[in-house]
């Protein structure tokens, strides 16, 4: 027994060692706001569970055998004290979680755009938003930024105290858009476009993630959001635009050039995808993510010169014996 409570120390530890403690780590005002729900109704629901465990103790103790002056009431029935306790707890906490749920639902609604009051908080009263657009593709994420005609895949670089607001679709199978530190997941499914909203009040690196399960590889399927001063945030824009760094492109992202980088990666059955480099392209078709939206309703795009393209008739994924094995929607 002794031997035993040397361990207890380390259990903490494995019981986080699969998990991770990114949601209690908010690093935005909508993060902030997921962390605190999660928190409350963590509290609310121990209301229910502490006193049920303290109360299994000490009833199994006041009335153990050898206990011969615990009350027995052999004929006991029913208590109307009793009942109020078991029925009107529960009507309580679930009322009241009813009423965060709504209003935390509403408030932190993610095609809600940022609110001023948020803003005010983070000292960026008048913070124009940045406007991106994400497309999920095969293992891999593709940024758009099409007010600053450049984009990248696998990294997402973002200005602090800026309100972000995001366009998301996917060329591919339904998954799920999450960065845990700034909070608030949701859908990229194909032929839809769906918004979230969200705001980094420090500079750092998170880690975003396809936060929904679509098959072998998916669990390495991540990207990194790395927030910095509004300062910094021009320099790299500036830097992407000249194209004088490790991860430029040889050409821009248009019509042409986009088949061969959505492609999903070359391997085998048998082998796990591997994740995609860091890509920067110095220029983008400014209408590329309606293309990629409008492929799946009607597959008619228009290209940067005016031509008309049959997106569905276009080898998007070329399949060869060293194809990459398929993601499986779930």
């Amino acid at each position: 027994m002794k031997r035993l409570w040397r361990f207890l120390p380390a259990l903490p530890a494995l019981m986080l060692s699969g998990c991770t403690v990114d949601l209690l780590q908010p690093r935005g005002p909508i993060g902030e706001g997921n962390r605190d729900m999660m928190v409350l109704e963590f509290a609310v629901m121990m209301c229910v569970v502490v006193p049920v465990c303290i109360a299994t103790l000490v009833f199994a103790w006041k009335y153990r055998a050898s206990n011969t002056k615990a009350e027995y009431l052999r004929n006991w029935s029913h208590s109307n004290k009793i009942e109020v306790f078991i029925w009107g707890v529960p009507v309580a906490i679930i009322i009241f979680l009813s009423v965060v749920n709504y209003w935390s639902t509403h408030y932190y609604d993610p095609y809600k755009p940022i609110s001023q009051e948020m803003l005010d908080k983070a000292g960026a009263p008048n913070a124009k938003p940045l406007h991106v657009e994400v497309v999920s593709l095969d293992w891999k994420w593709l940024f758009i930024y099409p007010d600053l005609g450049i984009a990248t895949i696998n990294e997402l670089d973002v200005p602090t105290k800026t309100p972000l607001d995001f366009r998301i679709t996917s060329d591919s199978v339904m998954t799920s858009f999450f960065i845990p530190q700034l909070g608030s997941q949701i859908y990229s499914m194909a032929g839809m476009e769906t918004q979230l909203h969200l705001m980094a009040n420090v500079p750092g690196n998170y880690q975003g993630e396809a936060a929904q399960y679509t098959g072998p590889g998916f669990s390495d399927m991540r990207f990194r959001t790395i927030a910095m001063p509004d300062e910094q945030f021009q320099a790299w824009v500036q830097n992407v635009r000249a194209g004088d760094n490790a991860f430029a492109a040889k050409e821009g992202l248009n019509a042409q050039t986009y088949p061969q980088y959505a492609a999903p990666p070359a391997v085998s059955h048998e082998e796990a995808p591997k994740p995609a480099p860091v890509t920067y392209f110095s220029s983008v078709q400014s209408d590329l993510f309606e293309n990629i939206v409008a492929k799946y309703n009607n597959g008619k795009v228009r290209a940067e010169d005016g031509k008309v393209m049959d997106m569905n008739s276009m080898d998007m994924h070329s399949s060869t014996d060293a194809a990459a094995p398929s993601h499986t929607g779930m």
